[in-house]
Order: C-alpha cells, then sequence, then structure tokens
C-alpha cells in the first residue's frame, strides 16, 4: 500500500475573513469587474477576451463550464458566457505551467499541504509525469512508457473487473463513446462518472415515473411559462446564465418562485451587464414568491400544496387538475389521492418549516397556473429521499398536465458542460442490454453484462482491494467524493491511478503505488490529428447536441486530444481488438459514425451536428410519450422523510461559494454572500448562535454522527447568516470530510451530501 505521508484533506488554515452584508443583486458591473480580474491574472486581458469571444458561440467552443443550452437562434455577439464561465477557461488557458521543474521543486507530501485553491492555480500540466512506488516526486516519462506501464498493469490483473474508470462531465461525446467502448471490450462496466455523485437521483426518479431521465423543457419553454420553481438550486452562482432566461420569463408575464433554505441573490434581483437601461435602473426583480424551506423540508412543502390543491379540485371539480391528460397518460392516479387525503396538512406544514400563510400561497400559484416547469438541482438530489423528492415534482406537474406542452415540464439543471452526453454515449455502470447488443454487432466482440461499481462503490470496493488500476478521464475525484479520509486510504490502496487531466488537483497527489498523469489537451485549444482540425459535440442540459471547436495554441506541444489518448490506452490493452482505432483518431466523424450506429435518436449525425446550434434528441416526455414498461406517467406515493436528529444537533449541507465550481476554487470570496478571504466557514442563524452561546467568528469544530459513527471537521469560523434555523451551511470540498459513505440516496445511492446530521464544538 502507498506509504505517502499526505494530506487527504485541506489543511485547516485561515485567511483574514471578511464579512459583508449579502448581496441583493446579481451580475451586474461587479461580475464584469471579477470577469476580467481572473482572465488578466490568468492569460491577459487581450488574449482572455480572443478566448471569450469564441465560448458558446456556434463557431467556437463550448463552455467548459456549466451545461446551461446556449440560445437556439440569436448568440450574443458581446459575449455568450457568465462570469463562472469565464473563470472557468481563464483557469484552463492560464499562463502559469506545471512541468518538470515544478515537479523538480515540489514533492506530493509538500502539495498535498497546499489547499485545493493554490493546487488549482499552479497551472496547466505540460507533459506525462510518472509517481514510482514508494517515491515522493513525479518525474517526465514519454507517452509511449506511460502507455506501456498502463497497458501492461491493466493485462497482468486477473479480472478486469480489478479496474475501474471513472468520468468527468467535461469529456465530449466522442471521447466519452470510445472510453466505454475500450472498457467494454476489455470485459468490464465498472463506469462509475460524476453523474452518480448529483443528478443520478434526478435520473432515477425521471425514468421510474416518465420513462426518460433527462429533462423534458427547451429554453423556450422557459421563456413562455407561466409558473417557474426554482428549488434546490442556486442558479446566480451555478447556472449564472440561467438568469437571463428567468428574465424573459419575467418580461412575458411567468412567475417565479424559489424554495432553498438559504436565500440567494441570484433568484432575487438580476442585473443583465449587456444592457445599460437595467444596469442603470437597478435590473429586474426576478423572485415573485421566497420560502425558506428547512433542509429536507421538500416533500413535505410539496405534499402540503398538492393537499390544499386537491381541496380546491373538490371544492371546484375540474378547475385545478387536468383530467384529460391524467385519464390518457397516467398510471396510480387513485393511490396519490387516497394518500393525500390521509396526510395531515399540519405534519406537513411543521416538517417544511414554511408557514402555513406562504405555503396557501404557493399552493395558489400551482392552482391558478396550467403552464408549470421546475427547475433543480443538488439540494433536492443529494439526500437520502433524493429520489423521492423528484417523484413528488413530477406528482405536481402531472396532476396540473404540464408535462409535454410548450411552457411546462421537468428541467433538471446539470452541473458539467457534458455529464449528460456522457450518460447518452454509454457511460454507465449499469447499461441497458439495448447497448450492450448494439456494441456487439458494431464491433464484434462480446460485452459484459454484469453490472459496475458506481462512485460509491468504487470506493468500497477499492477500500477492500478488489480494485488495483483507477483510471480518470478528468475530474478531480478526491475532492468531489464524500468520506474524504475514507476515500483518501481506498486511493492509496490501488496498485496504480491514472489521471486524464488539463490541470493540477488534489487527485494527483492522493495516489495509488504508483501513479501516471496524462495531460490532454482543453476545450479551447486546436485539436489537430494528422494535420487536420477536428472538433468535438457536447450534450447540454436540455438535449441540444452541438460542435464545440477549439482553436487556440495547445498550451504544450506534448499534449493530446482525449480521444487520442483513449485510443493508444485501448492498442496497448487490447493488442487483438478488431475495433479500427486509428482510422477514429484520424477522422472524429468516423467516431461520429459509430455513434450513429450504436446510440438512438443520431441519424445523420455528421451532417446534423454540422448545422448552425447543432440538434435536439428525441425527448418522449417532451413529446407526450412516456416509455415506461405501461408507456403511461407514473404517479407515486412517496413519505415525509424522517428528520428527526438529537435536539442539540444540526442539519448540515454542503455548498459552493460563488468563486468555485464543482471543485475547482476559483478565488477565496464568496461575494453574494459577502463572505471575503476565507473558506472554511459556517453559515449559522443568528438565533442559533445565541442559543448555542456562539458569536460572530467564533472558531469552532464540527463532528459528523451518523449511527455510532463520527467524523471530525476542524477549525472553521461562524457566519452569523438568514438560514433556516436549524440548518448550517459550509464549503465542499472542506467538510466532505464529514459526509458518510454509507449515507446515499435510496436506488439512485448519491451520497447525501445535503443532510448531514452534526454537534458544534468550541474550540
Amino acid at each position: 500500500m502507498n506509504t505517502r505521508k499526505v494530506s487527504i484533506v485541506p489543511p485547516e488554515e485561515f485567511a483574514k475573513l471578511k464579512i459583508t452584508n449579502p448581496k441583493e443583486i446579481a451580475v451586474g458591473i461587479p461580475a464584469v469587474i471579477s470577469t476580467f480580474q481572473h482572465i488578466s491574472e490568468e492569460m491577459g486581458v487581450i488574449d482572455g477576451l480572443k478566448v471569450l469571444q469564441k465560448m458558446n458561440q456556434t463557431s467556437g467552443f463550448d463552455c467548459p463550464g456549466c451545461a446551461w443550452p446556449d440560445p437556439d437562434h440569436h448568440r450574443s455577439k458581446l459575449g455568450e458566457y457568465c462570469e463562472n464561465g469565464a473563470k472557468a477557461i481563464a483557469e484552463e488557458a492560464t499562463k502559469k505551467r506545471v512541468d518538470t521543474a515544478f515537479f523538480e521543486q515540489h514533492s506530493v507530501e509538500e502539495l498535498s499541504q497546499w489547499s485545493d485553491y493554490l493546487i488549482g492555480k499552479a497551472g496547466r500540466i505540460t507533459e506525462p509525469f510518472y509517481l514510482a512506488k514508494d517515491s515522493s516526486y513525479y518525474v517526465p516519462i514519454t507517452w509511449k512508457e506511460a502507455f506501456d506501464k498502463i497497458g501492461d498493469k491493466l493485462q497482468s490483473l486477473s479480472s478486469p473487473d480489478e479496474a475501474t474508470f471513472y468520468t468527468s462531465g467535461r469529456t465530449s461525446n466522442e471521447a466519452a463513446f470510445m472510453y466505454q467502448l475500450f472498457v467494454r471490450e476489455y470485459g468490464t462496466n465498472n463506469l462509475p462518472d460524476c453523474s452518480n455523485m448529483c443528478h443520478e437521483s434526478s435520473g432515477t426518479g425521471l425514468s421510474k415515473t416518465l420513462g426518460i431521465g433527462k429533462g423534458s423543457v427547451t429554453l423556450e419553454d422557459i421563456y413562455e411559462s407561466e409558473l417557474v420553481i426554482v428549488i434546490g438550486q442556486n442558479p446566480g452562482t451555478n447556472h449564472p446564465r440561467m438568469l437571463a432566461a428567468l428574465e424573459k420569463c419575467k418580461k412575458n408575464g411567468g412567475t417565479i418562485v424559489s424554495i432553498n433554505p438559504i436565500k440567494e441573490a441570484g433568484t432575487n434581483v438580476f442585473v443583465d451587464p449587456q444592457n445599460p437601461l437595467k444596469v442603470l435602473t437597478g435590473g429586474t426583480a426576478l423572485e415573485d414568491l421566497y420560502l425558506q424551506v428547512r433542509i429536507n423540508g421538500d416533500v413535505a412543502i410539496l405534499k402540503a400544496a398538492m393537499i390544499l390543491m386537491l381541496k380546491a379540485e373538490e371544492d371546484r371539480p375540474g378547475s385545478v387538475f387536468d383530467h384529460a391528460f391524467i385519464e390518457k397518460n397516467c398510471e396510480d392516479y387513485p393511490a396519490l389521492l387516497r394518500h393525500l387525503r390521509e396526510s395531515d396538512f399540519g405534519t406537513c406544514v411543521r416538517a417544511s418549516g414554511v408557514s402555513e400563510e406562504e405555503i396557501r400561497k404557493f399552493a395558489d400559484l400551482l392552482i391558478s397556473k396550467k403552464k408549470i416547469i421546475f427547475c433543480w438541482a443538488m439540494g433536492i438530489t443529494q439526500h437520502e429521499n433524493g429520489v423521492h423528492n423528484v417523484q413528488e415534482i413530477v406528482n405536481i406537474l402531472l396532476l396540473k398536465g404540464s408535462i409535454g406542452k410548450p411552457g411546462a415540464g421537468t428541467c433538471p439543471v446539470r452541473g458539467h458542460s457534458n455529464v449528460q452526453g456522457d450518460r447518452t454515449m454509454g457511460i454507465w455502470e449499469k447499461p441497458p442490454s439495448s447497448l450492450l447488443d448494439a456494441l456487439d454487432k458494431r464491433f464484434q466482440f462480446k460485452s459484459p453484462r454484469a453490472h459496475g461499481h458506481d462512485v460509491v462503490d468504487t470506493i468500497k470496493a477499492m477500500n477492500k482491494g478488489e480494485i488495483k488500476v483507477f483510471v480518470s478521464m478528468g475530474g478531480n475525484f478526491i475532492s468531489a467524493t464524500p468520506d474524504s479520509e475514507f476515500t483518501g486510504e481506498a486511493m492509496k490502496k490501488c496498485d496504480l491511478t491514472v489521471q486524464v487531466s488539463t490541470k493540477l488537483n488534489r487527485s494527483h497527489l492522493i495516489t495509488g503505488e504508483e501513479a501516471i498523469i496524462l495531460p490532454c489537451l482543453s476545450r479551447s485549444e486546436t485539436d489537430k490529428q494528422n494535420d487536420n482540425v477536428q472538433f468535438v459535440t457536447t450534450e447540454n442540459s436540455m438535449g441540444v447536441v452541438q460542435k464545440s471547436q477549439g482553436s487556440f495554441e495547445p498550451a504544450s506541444a506534448d499534449l493530446k486530444s482525449e480521444p487520442a489518448i483513449i485510443a493508444e490506452l485501448a492498442k496497448v490493452t487490447l493488442p487483438d481488438s478488431k475495433t479500427n482505432w486509428d482510422e477514429m483518431i484520424s477522422d472524429y466523424d468516423v467516431i461520429r459514425n459509430h455513434i450513429e450506429a450504436v446510440i438512438p435518436g443520431f441519424g445523420a449525425y455528421n451532417e446534423r451536428v454540422r448545422a448552425k446550434g447543432g440538434f435536439y434528441l428525441p425527448n418522449g416526455a417532451r413529446d407526450g410519450e412516456f416509455n415506461t414498461a405501461s408507456q403511461q406517467a407514473l404517479f407515486t406515493v412517496n413519505p415525509l422523510p424522517k428528520n428527526e436528529i438529537d435536539p442539540n444537533h444540526f442539519i448540515l449541507m454542503t455548498i459552493r461559494s460563488h468563486d468555485q465550481f464543482n471543485t475547482t476554487i476559483y478565488g477565496m470570496h464568496d461575494r453574494y454572500r459577502g463572505i471575503h478571504n476565507e473558506r472554511r466557514v459556517v453559515l449559522m442563524h443568528p438565533d442559533d448562535m445565541k442559543a448555542h452561546g456562539l458569536v460572530k467568528e467564533q472558531v469552532i469544530h464540527l463532528t459528523g454522527h451518523y449511527g455510532d459513527e463520527t467524523r471530525e471537521a476542524r477549525h472553521f469560523k461562524i457566519v452569523p447568516y438568514p438560514i433556516a434555523k436549524g440548518c448550517l451551511g459550509a464549503y465542499f470540498p472542506e467538510t466532505n470530510v464529514l459526509v458518510p459513505i454509507h449515507h446515499v440516496a435510496k436506488e439512485s445511492n448519491t451520497p447525501a451530501s445535503k443532510f448531514v446530521e452534526v454537534s458544534v464544538n468550541k474550540a
């Protein structure tokens, strides 16, 4: 086992915390200033502007950040990007380099003592590097030597299931398809991905009820919706371009409700920085109703609203529910009505944490509107009852007939820019037999049928010594996963860990006995194969597949594209493969021809993706067709979660700062929440502070409680904040150490990072 003395969790250090009043306005001029500060620091203003002008344009490259869709027709010439998208590309296009001299100067032990922020700021990796057993320093290695080492190790395993192949959601469709093809031809379905940790509950809940694990709306649907409910999501920080869509909804007469334990600036007031009039007049008020739900009170508030909807329907039959839609398309309607009649309204109100008066306002909106959209993210999915949360959302939409019509439907908002496309391409540990049959027919081999490991099961298998090789196609597995100490120790039990990466992260430091880094091109860089420039494709949150073509000089001449890396890995690992990997790399159109033959919905792929703006994939729920076993949409009965905790404890949810995208830390500020220069903070309601004898900026330790198990995260400062009482918020990855590996969503196995029982102890 790896015995290097590395720091698995971020260091317990403080900067100079400054607390100001939370902002009430999102974006505007401060976002423009922040954008230019980041691009200036990383790449210079002139070069930065050149890159930004190509991002999310039809002739440019897809943003490496979130998966929010681009407009189908008009895209702003001033810039079709947001502040965090600009930060993401600034990080990838940085002038800083992680090269041989860097690794000669810094050991892995030293680097592990750096914060995730400092590690990420080190720069772009310039060439392949190798960390030998018992060594503390990465050294350069040729591409051939690296591929041979990996291929030899994979061939030496007693079973393909002793290897696992993780995927980040930023991998292109072409790379994802090749990756899953290589892995399945190798002989395993161990294909965990970042979906397992975020929207797996969405996919599970939607597939069960509507027959498709994706959302059903388009961008235009949001524009014309009568009621948009943003629940368990903070779009101002995590999906800023969504605010422009909400503004258009408001202009068209729509109503917006936000449901969240923390009131966020992003759903309050939006100032479009490209509109001088809005800048001068203070922007657009988005939020018509804010409901401060207690953490994991979502089923309770939705059920309470449905009880009121049913009462109104019974008082005025046919005026609230869409009976024609229900009779034609739905099953188990009587079971839901029976459950609602048996449920106690007062119990639901108390469990939600929201007042009866506010819930009645919410219910009145649901009663009076017909075109309704629910938008959600991790605040819904990362709970033990995450699948039930999603299904309760679907119940309301089905009652209203708000599926398969313009301006209505489901909108799970994805985080990574191609996380949805990766799943479409077959990155899944539980593949359908139809996909495997199509692969076998096209490529003349027999795919494995046994289900593989998802993220949580992969960590457990590594801890047991059942996984010998870990390969990661992008991402930062160590910082993204739960139970940091457990996960880190599990990773160290591997023989070999391989990371395909653009930048340095903590996963390069917490490794197996041996480790290899394979540096790849970024989205914005020119991908040239056999002197021909290639493009890749991605799928956004709303099922649009589009081109992404980089045009800027690579950070190093020694970088390879992700498809090229996968092809070389396949060739050294599978010397007898009948698959022509070289042909795919010589022309990515060949990869897309294979995708067209294997994946439904990709007919005339190469032709359609070259059309301006790309094309929509088929979506049954969007078209009013439900591909469940019965070909009907299903109502479900979802019990109230049992949220009982020790009366002296709190419920903690992990959150992002505004200077952060997933595990990438862009800076040390959370501008909208008024927190500056520090990440080791805990948001706590002032009344809770007073009740527990705590004061502003007091240093505390957090102890997580799960059954008989405890975990500790030390040295955090208290920030008084108007969060729901009894609830705490703290940033990840700093508090991932508190999330138990066994505390997961039922059915989806997603870590329950939004509901962690903790006690607060004075330092």
